[in-house]
């Protein structure tokens, strides 16, 4: 059970927005699809959910191709940044169009989220502000219960409070009702402590696939006066660095040996944002 990405690529005009790329979305994970903003993330979900169409490859969901086909498709909900209800309708109303097209569509759950989420159902789509636009759409993605739920962007125009209520529902829901969840987010550091999976695309090709733990173990941030820094990194595998005045933090892949590292050196964790931002520098 997965939804299987084979060689896909897609173009628009002289812009390559995906270039070959093949990738597992394994049942019951929760997936973080991170990239620099035109890096292909909204691209690829477009495409598993037959928004756009690729130039090559196909999609393959629990081994159905899923071009044009509602066997398939109606085993995935994509919550996207652009919003594809009609304006002047009710929120009240949209749940119920939900529940047509979704059987599985858990109204009495969305009805407790509108609750929490403090969303008036009986105000239209035009009305919300663009906060309360992403809260209506997040519950109907945490309540359809389909086996794969892709989210794009999903605390866009949320403040704190909120975002931090999304990421507890959305650990509750998959602690009780187990599903496959991509999220495609800028917000890397909020989402680490949710996501399993990372999968960071670059300029339409992906350079990372790998559990988080994994990820996270791959390197580490050596920081201290810069000529000691320059110094220990000589043969390293250095990723990135980051200077300030006459301080230096280095950000290596591969394993630290403690006893290596010379008096007047710190080594620390890399974090994921960190990691991100060296990996998809230019």
């Amino acid at each position: 059970m997965s939804i299987e990405i084979k060689n896909i690529s897609k173009n628009f005009g002289n812009t390559c927005a995906l270039d070959g790329v093949s990738i597992n979305f394994e049942e019951n994970r929760i997936y973080g699809l991170l990239g620099r903003n035109g890096a292909g993330k909204t691209t690829l979900l477009n495409i598993i959910t037959n928004r756009i169409f690729a130039d090559k490859g196909e999609v393959l969901v629990d081994g159905i191709p899923s071009m044009e086909n509602d066997q398939a498709l109606g085993k995935i909900y994509m919550m996207g940044e652009k919003n594809f209800y009609p304006e002047t309708m009710k929120i009240i109303e949209i749940f119920r169009w939900s529940k047509e097209f979704y059987p599985s569509f858990d109204m009495d759950y969305a009805n407790k989220l509108a609750d929490i989420f403090e969303l008036n159902l009986n105000k239209n789509v035009k009305s919300l502000s663009t906060g309360y636009n992403s809260i209506f759409k997040v519950i109907i993605a945490l309540s359809v219960n389909t086996p794969y739920v892709l989210l794009d962007e999903p605390v866009l125009g949320l403040d704190a409070n909120h975002r931090d209520v999304f990421y507890k529902l959305l650990i509750e829901k998959y602690s009780n009702s187990p599903a496959t969840f991509i999220i495609s987010t800028h917000l890397i550091e909020e989402v680490s402590n949710v996501i399993e999976d990372v999968i960071i695309i670059k300029k339409g090709k992906i350079i990372r696939n790998e559990s988080r733990e994994e990820l996270m173990s791959a390197g580490y941030t050596v920081s201290g006066m810069a000529s000691l820094v320059d110094e220990y990194i000589k043969g390293k595998e250095v990723i990135g660095t980051d200077s300030i005045g006459g301080l230096k933090s280095a950000y290596i892949m591969g394993q630290v040996f403690r006893n290596d590292v010379p008096e007047g050196l710190e080594i620390t964790k890399m974090d994921l944002q960190k990691l991100f931002v060296q990996l998809t520098n230019a």
